[in-house]
């Protein structure tokens, strides 16, 4: 079980990391998810990836302001650089992140 600490540490020891906000009745998010986590995987193999169900972990959500689902927030180095929320594709998220992430990493 996570709590807002365990993933703020993550946040902070990480360079970069994707919170995945769904839930179990969410239809888009059961979709999308297996499709943006396999691009992330691929294209930026340093990502710590988080999912967070807000149905069991209901104060993850409003500690993070994420009051739609499904929605990704990417951290580097620690700040929140992406937010996207429920009419999202892969594409843009990957194409949001790349530029960065390789200045980064590189």
């Amino acid at each position: 079980m996570q709590n807002i600490e365990s993933i703020n540490n993550i946040i902070k020891e990480n360079p970069a990391v994707m919170l995945y906000f769904s839930a179990p009745t969410c239809n888009v998010c059961h979709a999308l998810k297996p499709k943006l986590l396999a691009a992330i995987e691929e294209n930026f193999n340093q990502f710590e990836i988080i999912s967070v169900d807000i149905s069991t972990d209901a104060d993850i959500a409003p500690h993070f302001s994420v009051f739609a689902i499904p929605t990704v927030l990417v951290f580097l180095d620690g700040k929140e650089f992406l937010r996207k929320s429920r009419h999202m594709s892969v594409g843009e998220v990957v194409e949001s992140i790349k530029r960065p992430y390789e200045i980064m990493f590189s």
